[in-house]
Parts: structure tokens; sequence; C-alpha cells
């Protein structure tokens, strides 16, 4: 891996010199632009939409616009004197719970790797994180820009968490949000009893990306010239069910089915909803169960009459023999 800041932790008076590399990195396929008929790459040029010339990195600058057609343009030197007293350094503002950080905060991940002679400190500062159970809040200042960051340990390695700002972070504004819906108590203990069917222990490694695994196969099949394979589709999700109680005990059925468990066979406890629809399905059936018990009784009987038959043909034979016996008597 290859370092992309140096800086050091600033805790209380102790500094530790650091190397920041990013923890994460992304395993998206990444195409190319190019024309169709000869595979060549397709080029931009950065031109200037007021003179239309063709400019070079070297004449660009920052632009913001202010409304109303106008730009204020902010060149290096503006960004320069801009006060960033983090600029090298991971300042420790303070220790809280990890739990009452939002994860929706956390935006990017990097590993610090002591530097020089600060291996101790930096071993020092780990564990008494670890034996604290809570996470440092931090601020640093990445490209040019100051962000809170948390460090924690993983993996025996202090990891930096940087975060958004509060005020990034929008608040969800939708119209069901303010209908007074309400769940039954038996609805509620279904979907729960479909959690209770699904709960398991987070495994990273049992997840894989299908969509890139695919795609993957797609371009070694056109680098080798072999016929693409095309993948197996995956099954359909089940349309929208209309009764919510019976998606929700098809869904726990489903679940306990893919682990390998026995069928419920009444599911869930039968509720008064549930026992009441069962109640009126008995009764509509009830003449129609009366009804077949008769059919079969008649269809036993009816091989007892073959039976009887097969029984009276040998005593026929049995008679034409004797008559001949008759007549020799005679």
């Amino acid at each position: 891996m290859r370092a992309i800041w140096k800086g050091a932790v600033s805790f209380g008076l102790v500094s530790i010199g650091v190397k920041v590399y990013s923890a994460t990195e992304e395993k998206d396929i990444r195409f190319h632009q190019v024309h169709r008929e000869d595979g060549g790459r397709i080029r931009y040029k950065r031109t200037c939409s007021v003179c239309g010339e063709e400019v070079t990195y070297d004449d660009i600058a920052k632009g913001y616009d202010i409304g109303g057609g106008e730009m204020v343009i902010l060149t290096d030197d503006d960004f320069a004197d801009l006060p960033l007293s983090t600029s090298h350094a991971i300042d420790v503002l303070e220790f809280v719970p990890a739990e009452q950080v939002d994860p929706i905060l956390y935006n990017k991940a990097y590993f610090l790797e002591p530097e020089g002679s600060a291996t101790k400190p930096y071993v020092l500062l780990r564990d008494a994180l670890s034996d604290s159970e809570r996470v440092a809040i931090v601020k640093v200042a990445l490209r040019q820009r100051e962000q809170l960051a948390t460090l924690r340990v993983r993996e025996g390695v202090l990891l930096l968490n940087t975060m958004l700002w509060p005020d990034e972070i929008r608040r969800p504004d939708f119209g069901f949000l303010d209908e007074d819906l309400k769940v039954r108590p038996p609805e509620l203990a279904m979907a729960s009893s479909l959690i209770d069917s699904m709960a398991g222990e987070f495994e990273p490694d049992a997840f894989t990306d299908d969509y890139r695994a695919a795609l993957q196969e797609v371009i070694d099949a056109k680098v080798e010239g072999r016929e693409v394979v095309q993948p197996e589709e995956e099954e359909a999700a089940p349309a929208a069910a209309v009764d919510l109680m019976a998606a929700l005990k098809a869904s726990v059925e489903r679940a306990r089915a893919a682990r390998g468990e026995a069928p419920s066979g009444g599911g869930a406890e039968p509720t008064p909803i549930s026992s009441a629809r069962s109640a009126k399905k008995a009764a509509k059936k009830a003449p129609a169960k009366k009804a077949e018990p008769a059919k079969k009784t008649t269809a036993k009987k009816a091989p007892a009459k073959k039976t009887a038959a097969k029984k009276a043909e040998p005593a026929k034979k049995t008679a034409a023999k004797k008559t001949p016996a008759k007549k020799k008597t005679a």
C-alpha cells in the first residue's frame, strides 16, 4: 500500500507520528468510452465556453457561482491562506462511547501506521482505546478540507473513520410520516417471527458480488473468443400479496425451509383473526366433507361384488364335473 498522508496524532502532550493509508478499495469493473468501429479511446478537450480555446490545467482555477451570471474566482493562494490548524495533525478532542456515534455519519476509512520511533506511543494509545471501549473524536485535514473523524482499533491497528458534518445529513421528509397508520398486534407478532426465523451472525465473506462475477466472466469469454454462457437467472420475487398476514407467514415458512428446518405446521399461534377465518372456511367446506365418505363407501363395496362373482365361477365348474359321475353310476 502507498501512504496518502503523513502527520501526527496529538494525544494530550504526546505526539505520535503516523502514515495514513486507504483502508478500502473499490472492486468495480471500469470501462473506457471507445469508438464502436475501431475501439479508439474517446478524448474530451477542456475548452472555455467564452473564448472557445482549449485550456491547460495550469490555467484552470476554481469558481464559485454567486448567481446572476456572476462568478467569484479563487486561486491556490486564496486556499493557502485559509486557517487549517490541523493541516498536519490528527487532533484528539474527546473520547466517547462507540454506540453514541450514528453510523450514518461515517464516510471513509483509513489505516494508521506508526512512523519511525512512534511505535511505542502508538501501541499505548491503541491498547488504552481497547480497554476503555470508547472511540476518539478527532479533527483532521485531508485534501485541503477539515473533517471530523473517529479513531478506533481494528485488528490491532488504529483506524481513522472520517465523518460527515451534522448539517450534511439530510432530514427525511416523506408524506407517510404524517399519516396515522397503525399496525395490528398479530401482524407485528408475525413480523417478529419472520425476523427470528432469519436471524443469524453477520459474516461478510458469505456474501459475494454476483453481478461483478458474471460481468468478469463475460469479459473473459470475449478475450478467449469462446461462446458466452448466459448466467442463470435468479428466482423472480413473488408478487406483493394483498393479505399482509399471509405474506408474513409465507415468508417465515420460506426462511425456515431455506435453513433446512421442518415446516412449523400451524405457523405462529392462532390469533383471533386467523381463528375466525379458519372457522368460516370450515363451515363452507362442511357439506362437501359429509358427501365424500358416502362415495368412498360405495367405491369400497364395488370390489366386494366382483369377489362374489369370482367365487361363484368355481362353483359352476365343480357342478359340471360332478354330472358325468352320476351318468356312470346309472
